[in-house]
């Protein structure tokens, strides 16, 4: 018993420097920032407030581990903005090594269990993988709408490149949200 928690604390010690991993989203205020931590939780709450709007199929809760654990990877692989111009192989790549590395700090079983979720919702195939993969898409724009433009101010985009970028994603796994959200980015740009 006392091998299987040191592993898990690990594990969890491990996952405390995803605090430290800052992406290119802006928290709703706009006074920083955001680092991944964040937004992982933020995600997850986003899947448990919106879940009426999941497909039909859809596990919320496995879809809550998943975000919970999606961006783990970004301690070895450091965060790949919406907008940004990075080697989406070569980024696949070091995730793939990073989730290896990461989960196999658990215990087998565990490890195991955390790397289903995880290369399920890379590979983003289930109704409940294509829900967690939308929200995942659909947090940053909802800042930016809040913060004054954030991310698509920074790397300088237009409407045509946020609904190219983030449209079919958002799209996929939640319809209804991207019905919601289109209209309010298409206002965004207009003003």
């Amino acid at each position: 018993m006392s091998a299987r928690i040191d592993a898990q604390l690990a594990f969890l010690m491990e996952a405390d420097r995803l605090k430290a991993v800052n992406r290119a989203s802006r928290i709703a205020d706009g006074s920083r920032f955001e680092n991944s931590a964040e937004h992982s939780w933020h995600v997850a709450l986003f899947a448990l407030t919106l879940a009426e709007h999941a497909p039909d199929g859809t596990d919320t809760a496995r879809a809550i581990k998943m975000l919970l654990l999606h961006d783990l990877v970004e301690i070895d692989a450091g965060d790949a903005p919406i907008f940004g111009d990075s080697d989406a192989v070569a980024m696949a790549a070091k995730e793939a090594a990073a989730a290896e590395r990461l989960f196999g700090l658990l215990p087998p079983d565990q490890a195991r269990d955390f790397r289903a979720l995880w290369d399920e919702f890379e590979a983003n195939e289930t109704p409940t993988a294509r829900y967690a993969k939308s929200l995942d898409r659909f947090v940053p724009p909802n800042l930016n709408l809040a913060n004054g433009g954030g991310s698509w101010t920074d790397y300088n985009v237009g409407h045509d490149a946020v609904t190219a970028r983030i449209g079919p994603k958002i799209s996929n796994g939640t319809p209804a949200l991207w019905d919601w959200i289109a209209p309010k980015i298409r206002v965004f740009f207009s003003g």
